[in-house]
């Protein structure tokens, strides 16, 4: 195994493998799914589909290992108690936060669109981490739950690439974690702000953090044993 992973930058340090998380953001059948809330928007949903191989691959190499793997799902209470009113209004759509749609009630937790898609299905073990907000550190245990796996470095995937994944990137530096973005395991539905996140994360010698193929960070991992 490497003790660095091919990165921009510039190279992203590797640590003992057992303070190594992948995160997947949001990977849910509202935002993934034709006939869900992303789609109803008004969204291409293939652009989002189109990473679920390469996150694919990096969970299962995260579960041979025996690494954490955390999972993320923006959802609120079926009361919408935790849903601050500006964020149900935004849009104007047909559809809102807490209506019915194809999928049930849009992100409700425990609704069927607000499941993780059926491939990346958590196991048991696994790190689930409801979020109210788009950064997966607001209103959750993330914190708690990292600092009890003594987890320094996350490998973040996920969607969508300008929102909550840089939310929570953004989030994570702030505290003193060392985020490496997974370029081609995060996407947008706007081709072009996934470009700019992948920029603006990396400017300044990597003022947010690191950005790194899956190819360059399997390879990196390649060898490993159990953690």
């Amino acid at each position: 195994m490497a003790d660095q992973i091919a990165a921009q930058p510039y190279s992203y340090p590797l640590p003992p493998l057992k303070q190594l998380a992948l995160v997947i953001i949001d990977m849910q059948r509202d935002f993934l799914e034709p006939g869900g809330f992303g789609e109803i928007l008004g969204n291409e949903v293939s652009r989002l589909e189109a990473i679920v191989p390469q996150v694919e691959k990096l969970l299962a190499r995260f579960r041979a290992l025996g690494l954490t793997v955390i999972h993320t799902l923006e959802c609120h209470r079926p009361d919408l108690s935790d849903c601050p009113p500006s964020k149900r209004n935004r849009g104007k759509g047909t559809l809102t936060i807490g209506d019915s749609g194809p999928m049930g009630r849009i992100l409700i937790a425990g609704e069927p669109g607000n499941g993780i898609i059926p491939a990346l299905t958590p196991q048991p073990g696994e790190v689930i981490i409801p979020k109210p907000g788009k950064g997966a550190f607001y209103h959750t245990d993330l914190t708690a739950e990292l600092e009890k796996r003594g987890i320094t470095h996350l490998l973040i995937t996920g969607v969508t690439t300008e929102v909550c994944v840089q939310t929570t990137m953004r989030e994570a530096n702030d505290r003193g974690y060392e985020c490496l973005l997974v370029s081609d395991a995060t996407a947008s539905y706007f081709p072009e702000f996934h470009a700019a996140t992948l920029a603006m994360i990396t400017a300044q010698g990597g003022i947010v953090g690191w950005t790194a193929t899956t190819e360059a960070v399997l390879t990196a991992l390649e060898g490993g044993g159990e953690a």
